[in-house]
């Protein structure tokens, strides 16, 4: 008996989507054993915002749900169960388990170890009432005692570190919350905290949290029907606490907006107290699918005093931010250049800077150019046989630029000039460099109100976020090309 997914979901009619999903937790080990045992009438856990609108209307709780649906509505679909099937992705999601109570509602998907077609009993299937014991309890735990929305609030922050004792892996072992809390409580009193040894000392002074998010983009492009261009995302995550106290915890939680790209591969460092087994499961080695869990990605950790990594991270975003290609031809001392430019469309036009570097490998100095530019300006390094084009801080409004020109060499210098084993002949590259501040290419960010601090005095929170290019090149598409980049084919 096992849950695949599990919502939490707050009825708020009058509103656009008339509801908000306020917890969701998935198992992608349980989701994979579903796969398997389903077969073919296996149907993924959708996003939220799909599963949310999906839920919402076989509940008849849209604003504008007034006409008679024969699937839903009619009298041989009568529902006395509380046991559902949701249209999603072009098929069927079932059993979903759902109930309203307080404005708010409970979901999750319990595990069939058979296939759905045809659909078994449902008395033959355990996980269902496995799933209204937890659902229950998860009822139990929000509103006993709960007198306002802050203290609503409150528990549901509490629900993902709760459910990792008392539903490890969707596997339910205590369906009262309320023991697994106190048993937590009661461990922080009677271990009294002690000055752990990998920790010299202790912080005084004004209590604050930096959280940067660091993205480099890796591409390699040729412009070539026979070679795929390749493009690669890795993420780093660098926190400063300056907490007082021996043993302070904080928690991060890492967001993606709806069209994000979800994070795989993800390591973390060792003062990470537990984790999601859905983060720990999400790998580039499998292929993407309406399954890959889209966070939000919490990390709950004691920090060390001086700044750390906290976590890593990949992600297979759909284009690369900037897609070119670079022409070059060979004509005895002389190369004619043609290079164009397009920034996505998707893609924050704010530049810290911008520029393409053109490096002219085996030959001798530059002694004369005669160019073309649609837009930025362009540097010439004669001795370096180097060009520099300095596209600036934003690309014009139609987002794409061109160069064209001819360079003309001087006689080789072999103790002066660059050489390169790889470039030689018409084999030849444009390399970019880049960086755009308070952006993400996979739109993770942090979000200040859902840090969480448990120590002394309330710190100053301040986040960071940056996309930096890494070895990205352009080759030379009138000749041969290394095809060495070991990334993410597209």
């Amino acid at each position: 008996m096992a849950q695949r997914a599990v919502w939490l979901i707050s009825h708020e009619p009058g509103t656009p989507l008339c509801g908000t999903v306020r917890f969701s937790r998935r198992y992608p080990t349980v989701e994979k054993r579903a796969k398997v045992f389903n077969g073919t009438s296996y149907v993924p856990i959708p996003e939220d915002g799909p599963f949310l609108k999906a839920l919402l209307f076989e509940l008849r709780l849209l604003d504008d749900d007034k006409d008679f649906v024969a699937s839903r509505d009619s009298c041989s679909h009568i529902n006395k169960t509380s046991v559902y099937g949701l249209l999603v992705g072009g098929g069927e999601l079932w059993p979903v388990v759902a109930f309203l109570k307080n404005n708010m509602i409970y979901a999750c998907v319990p595990l069939v170890e058979q296939t759905l077609s045809p659909r078994p009993p449902l008395i033959s299937i355990s996980g269902i009432s496995q799933s209204f014991e937890l659902l229950f309890g998860i009822q139990d735990f929000l509103y006993l005692g709960q007198k306002n929305d802050t203290e609503l609030n409150t528990k549901l922050n509490q629900l993902p570190d709760l459910l990792l004792q008392a539903c490890p892996f969707g596997t339910l072992l205590d369906a009262n919350l309320q023991n697994s809390l106190d048993s937590i409580n009661f461990a922080s009193v009677t271990h009294p905290q002690k000055q752990p040894a990998w920790k010299v000392g202790t912080y005084k002074g004004k209590p604050q949290v930096s959280i940067s998010i660091t993205e480099k983009v890796k591409s390699m492009q040729y412009d070539k029907q026979d070679i795929a261009d390749t493009w690669q995302v890795v993420g780093a995550v660098t926190c400063k606490c300056d907490l007082e106290g021996i043993m302070p915890n904080v928690t991060i939680s890492l967001s993606l907006p709806t069209n994000g790209s979800p994070l795989q591969d993800i390591l973390v460092h060792p003062c990470v107290t537990s984790l999601d087994s859905a983060i720990l499961t999400s790998s580039s080695i499998d292929a993407m699918d309406d399954s890959a869990f889209s966070g939000p990605y919490k990390f709950p950790f004691t920090p060390p005093l001086e700044s750390f990594n906290l976590c890593y991270y990949t992600s297979q975003v759909p284009v690369p931010p900037i897609l070119g290609f670079y022409q070059m031809k060979e004509e005895e001392i002389q190369v004619k250049i043609t290079v164009n430019l397009k920034l996505h469309e998707s893609v924050k036009n704010n530049f810290e800077f911008c520029e393409a570097r053109i490096p002219f490998y085996n030959r001798g100095p530059i002694t004369h150019v005669e160019f073309k530019v649609s837009f930025g300006q362009l540097e010439v390094f004669r001795e370096k046989s180097l060009l520099i084009w300095i596209i600036g801080q934003k690309f014009p409004k139609s987002m794409e630029i061109s160069l064209s020109g001819t360079v003309t060499f001087g006689a080789k210098s072999h103790e002066k000039q660059p050489f390169d084993e790889i470039c030689i002949g018409g084999t030849a590259y444009l390399k970019l460099h880049f960086r755009i501040l308070d952006y993400t290419l996979t739109g993770c960010y942090a979000d200040q109100h859902s840090v969480q601090v448990f120590a002394s005095g309330k710190p100053k929170i301040s986040t960071h976020r940056k996309l930096i290019s890494s070895d990205y090149y352009i080759w030379n598409s009138k000749a041969p090309a290394p095809v060495t980049y070991g990334s993410l084919l597209l």
